[in-house]
């Protein structure tokens, strides 16, 4: 097929949706089909462009046998509410002539990534007027992840914004989402079963596999002690992770526990000037491909927070890649939530949303049984291996897709680029 995708992030992002986006294309690449992304250049989670991109220039390349447009866009210092909606719509408007010229190549099936829901209204006018398969992926809900959060103001917005939502979904072919519980939400927004794919995270098993010597290495680059425990955050530092609660964490687990702190994003300043002093913590920034495995493997306890005002809008992609490792979890989620069940199927725990004393005890208990977290490791390992395989999730995607309508799978091998 001739596969178009639109998002704003992707590779070279090292975490989150642009992640996933780069190792989805890059798959379908690697398995025959012709795949172009429109996107914009890297910029998250630090919120700022990549050194070697402009952030107002329009850029061509390929990659891994994907070709990749690049549209400017505006990266606001500080985002806030009204900054990031600036900053979407400028992508949003500086890709629109790119999407449009991929009406000549004549795609098979456009991708619209959300977030941002601001890039659907293009990929469904491709996928439309070139008579492709439209498919929306919602990676996290963000409409409603930014009244719950309070980011934006409620009122009559949220009945506008959402009622927007729900006509850019009817635009779509299908709608895909990343878990149980963000397929129930998409069943309450009035999205019919038949219309909804469950296309989850995943995970390359091969790449991040446990690799105790690996984690030593990265230690001992590091200077932490080979006996010292280590729990670690690894992943963007922003407002929906709820990183308040490790820092009142770090503040009350004992010195035995170091807290590695790896990312970069909006909240980071704050949290690095609340936590100044302490002894047992240190942040690193996020750390290049060839050295993740290195570095989940480092730890000895993992840690997910996730506030409980974001509960089933969002589904923290770290995840995949601590189950891969074989690594001992503990997450704050509220019981009943999806994050809650994967990680409890996993062999993890969990603790109640803001709650920085469970969280800590939690912590020590588990600081305290090596034995405890060698068998959690291994219950996580399976899971990744049952059920997050990068293989079987792209093929099945793949395969759910071409099934759709099968006469938009055209098998021309013109090689015409507009």
């Amino acid at each position: 097929m001739r596969i178009l995708i639109h998002g704003i992030n992707f590779h070279p992002e090292l975490t989150g949706i642009g992640k996933y986006t780069g190792e989805m294309a890059d798959y379908f690449a690697r398995n025959g089909h012709e795949v172009r992304v429109v996107t914009a250049p890297p910029y998250y989670p630090a919120w700022r462009v990549s050194e070697g991109y402009s952030a107002w220039r329009f850029r061509r390349e390929t990659r891994n046998g994907v070709e990749i447009w690049r549209c400017p866009l505006w990266v606001p210092v500080r985002p806030s509410g009204i900054k990031r909606l600036l900053h979407l719509l400028s992508f949003a408007l500086s890709s629109l002539p790119i999407m449009l010229k991929q009406l000549a190549w004549r795609p098979d099936l456009v991708m619209s990534i959300e977030p941002p829901l601001t890039c659907a209204p293009q990929a469904a006018l491709v996928s439309r007027l070139s008579k492709a398969v439209g498919v929306m992926h919602i990676q996290d809900f963000e409409v409603d992840a930014a009244f719950e959060m309070k980011l934006l103001p409620e009122g009559p917005l949220r009945g506008l914004v959402l009622g927007v939502e729900r006509s850019l979904m009817g635009s779509f072919d299908r709608i895909s989402t990343i878990s149980g519980a963000m397929i129930e939400r998409l069943r309450d927004k009035g999205v019919s079963s038949e219309k909804i794919v469950y296309f989850p995270n995943w995970v390359d098993t091969d790449l991040i596999r446990p690799d105790q010597a690996a984690g030593e290495r990265m230690r001992v680059e590091l200077g932490i002690p080979s006996d010292r425990t280590i729990a670690l955050y690894s992943g963007n530092l922003g407002e929906k992770q709820g990183l308040e609660i490790l820092v009142e964490a770090i503040r009350q687990v004992g010195e035995d526990v170091l807290f590695v702190i790896c990312g970069e994003g909006s909240a980071r300043s704050r949290i690095v000037a609340q936590t100044e002093g302490l002894a047992n913590v240190i942040f690193l920034p996020l750390q290049p491909l060839e050295k993740l495995n290195a570095l989940l493997n480092m730890a000895d306890i993992h840690l997910i927070p996730q506030r409980a005002d974001a509960a089933d809008l969002v589904m923290p992609s770290k995840l995949t890649g601590i189950l891969s490792c074989g690594g001992a979890v503990i997450a704050t989620a509220a019981s009943g939530t999806e994050l809650a069940k994967v990680v409890r199927d996993a062999g993890g725990m969990i603790t109640p949303p803001g709650d920085a004393s469970a969280l800590s005890k939690a912590i020590e208990r588990l600081s305290t049984d090596p034995r405890g977290i060698r068998e959690m490791g291994q219950v996580a390992r399976k899971y990744a291996e049952n059920f997050l395989g990068q293989t079987s999730v792209l093929d099945q995607f793949l395969k759910t897709m071409t099934e759709i309508r099968p006469d938009h799978a055209r098998t021309s091998t013109s090689t015409y680029s507009p």
